[in-house]
């Protein structure tokens, strides 16, 4: 039997752009929108043309999507006629293969926030619907707060649907704009609605309120309805949107909707989930999150030992996929509670030969539970990992020493009177018997040790001139003043790729001290500098 076409509808440019800190520029939404064409998403919508400057230059030329290109906006307003009214000029005159329109389908919004009449509010919707399909344009109707509306007067939320699907509109979206609904009453319904209006003109856009956005847009598919929207990472106004980063694998991995439903994103466009998701985090100078499902660091980590020996016989026994679909990797975490298991397949991981039976490997992992005894955290550092088993096993060239560094505090009046804080630091390092001295000012003392440490390098400055500190993450281990202290370090280099370094001390610039050097020394092993 033919499978029946899934249409996804990604807003992260208009719903995902009212994100707390979330501020996107005319380049950034460009960039976005290319990527999400490129992962195959149907429908981008770009945001509210006229609202504000950068959604109208967005809309002011055709952007050559191959995906449609939508621009959102209210419906007319009441009182007002097609003809006059601004906002609903703007998106007529915008470049956009689409209209979605917004309208109240709840009559108590209609009443309190419209302060209209409910037949005021269905000529709204007919009058603008009719005004963009005789533009030519393809019509969406956001239909807000419908699961509310429907559960208060079921009646008037359909004739809302209903006005636009007769007056031409292509899809009906029904709204959890307060997301308190929950699955069965989401398929419950959307199974009526289904009844009335045909599932192929009918989307779900769903609000995570309560944690249930994911489930809320799976629920209404099985009821019938056939577009999903929703944004990349979850982004949206108070607590986020449908996440679609985790919607678009269950559609393809998973047999109950990949067995009855195309989508338009590839089993090999599918393979750059990851890598999209991780770009916008980075666009957004925030760190992804490590626990997202399908395509977090730790979707595919495993700590315990007998997970591991299992996963390394059939990795199906601990993974519901697998993590190249999705762009993903299998990790196998080094910690106290591994056994030779996690440490064999991290060690072929990184490619590192050893055989089973070498007693290397039972010191290796006796010193692991030695030093996180300690306060280290290898599971979270795979860099620092990497070059404990490498100096185990001693391949681990020495590149350079530290002969000393110093880092001072001083507080002073700068050159217009205001009292600031400034750190210097400086480092004495010895690369092939020449002593490098160097000195940098940071925003702090880790930050002036940082750029000092990377500052002259010899003839290894040139492999770590594209290295920079992506976050800096501190941990107090026990209390007082003589507190241990554990730094995790993440890095990037020129590449795209990342690593995380640790290093624990009961002093604080001695733990992040230890972070950088291993961050450098990584650096110049992964790129085979020479000793």
């Amino acid at each position: 039997m033919a499978r029946e076409r899934l249409y996804l509808f990604d807003t992260t440019l208009r719903d995902g752009a009212q994100t707390n800190g979330v501020d996107f520029t005319l380049n950034d939404k460009l960039v976005i929108a290319r990527m999400l064409d490129d992962l195959g998403i149907d429908y981008v919508e770009g945001g509210y043309p006229g609202a504000n400057l950068t959604d109208t230059q967005l809309f002011a030329e055709d952007r050559g999507l191959k995906a449609t290109f939508t621009a959102f906006g209210m419906a007319r307003r009441p009182g007002r006629s097609t003809s006059n009214d601004p906002g609903l000029a703007a998106l007529l005159e915008a470049k956009a293969d689409a209209i979605c329109f917004v309208a109240k389908s709840w009559d108590y919004h209609v009443r309190v926030a419209l302060e209209t009449s409910p037949e005021e509010n269905l000529a709204s919707i007919r009058d603008s619907v009719r005004a963009a399909v005789r533009s030519g344009r393809e019509v969406l109707l956001d239909c807000e707060h419908f699961f509310d509306g429907y559960k208060a007067n079921p009646q008037f939320a359909l004739a809302c649907a209903k006005a636009a699907v007769d007056e031409g509109a292509r899809w009906v979206v029904l709204c959890d704009t307060n997301g308190g609904a929950l699955p069965h009453e989401v398929e419950k319904i959307v199974g009526e609605v289904v009844k009335v209006i045909p599932g192929e003109r009918v989307g779900i856009h769903a609000h995570n309120d309560t944690e249930q956005a994911v489930a809320n847009s799976l629920a209404a598919v099985r009821a019938g309805a056939r577009q999903i929207q929703g944004t990349l990472n979850g982004l949206g106004e108070r607590c986020g949107n449908a996440n679609l980063v985790s919607i678009i694998p269950t559609l393809k991995l998973k047999g109950e909707f990949a067995d009855r439903f195309d989508i338009g994103v590839s089993d090999a466009q599918l393979k750059t989930l990851a890598h999209a998701s991780h770009t916008l985090d980075e666009m957004l100078n925030r760190a992804p999150n490590r626990h997202a499902p399908y395509v977090g660091e730790s979707a595919f980590a495993t700590k315990a030992g007998i997970h591991a020996s299992a996963i390394m016989k059939e990795p199906a026994t601990y993974e519901h996929v697998t993590p190249d679909a999705v762009g993903n990797r299998r990790k196998l975490l080094v910690s106290e509670q591994a056994g030779k298991s996690n440490v064999l397949a991290e060690l072929e991981r990184i490619g590192l030969k050893v055989d089973k039976d070498d007693p290397r490997i039972v010191r290796l992992l006796d010193v692991v539970k030695e030093r996180e005894a300690i306060g280290y955290a290898y599971e979270a550092a795979d860099a620092s990992f990497e070059l404990l088993a490498r100096r185990v096993l001693g391949k681990v060239p020495s590149y350079f020493d530290v002969e000393k560094f110093d880092v001072n505090i001083e507080q002073r009046d700068n050159a217009v009177g205001q009292r600031v804080t400034v750190s210097l630091a400086v480092v004495k390092v010895k690369v092939d018997g020449e002593t490098l001295i160097s000195a940098a000012e940071g925003n702090g003392p880790v930050n002036a040790l940082d750029l000092a440490l990377r500052k002259d390098l010899g003839k290894y400055q040139s492999y770590i001139s594209g290295l920079e500190l992506t976050d800096y993450r501190v941990r107090i281990l026990n209390g007082g003043t003589e507190a241990v202290t554990r730094v995790l370090i993440e890095s990037q280099d020129e590449t795209g790729e990342r690593w995380t370094t640790v290093g624990v001390s009961s002093n604080i610039i001695d733990a992040s001290f230890q972070a950088l050097m291993d961050s450098i020394i990584y650096k110049l092993v992964r790129s085979g500098a020479p000793a």
